[in-house]
């Protein structure tokens, strides 16, 4: 399994705000710090502030800080609305699957079930959990 961009970048920047609680954090600042485009990192901000992950406020003294309290946010739910977009195998496409074998394989419900017990695993985590006490974080996100 691999993780898109998105969904990547949608835990960086959710914990670089974490880091920085008390503040509103840039775009710019966060894009920095996370090595991402401003570009695709405002499609990942929009998308955490519909979702209610991230409130954003607009204007000069504008930015982003979290939408709920870091121990409120847990990995398995932002993964899931941000990897749920793409199916994990074609068989859970529905009526886009095209597999020949989709009647007789069995791989589906073993695949089902693996991925009932990673989001079951990510619902333990929270991003407070990712971020409390990890001064090697902290040090790399923390804006002064």
């Amino acid at each position: 399994m691999r993780l898109t961009t998105r969904t990547n970048l949608a835990m960086r920047t959710l914990m670089f705000c974490a880091v920085n609680p008390e503040r509103i954090v840039r775009k710019h600042e966060v894009a920095e710090a996370c090595a991402a485009s401003e570009n695709h990192l405002a499609q990942v901000i929009h998308l955490l502030a519909q979702k209610g992950f991230l409130r954003t406020i607009r204007g000069r003294s504008g930015g982003l800080m979290l939408g709920r309290a870091a121990d409120k946010i847990t990995v398995g739910e932002v993964f899931r609305d941000f990897e749920a977009v793409l199916p994990f195998t074609e068989c859970f496409a529905g009526h886009e699957n095209n597999c020949p074998l989709a009647g007789a394989c069995r791989l589906k419900c073993v695949l089902a079930d693996a991925l009932k017990a990673f989001y079951a695993e990510l619902d333990r985590v929270t991003v407070a959990d990712l971020v409390a006490g990890n001064d090697d974080l902290q040090a790399l996100l923390h804006v002064a």
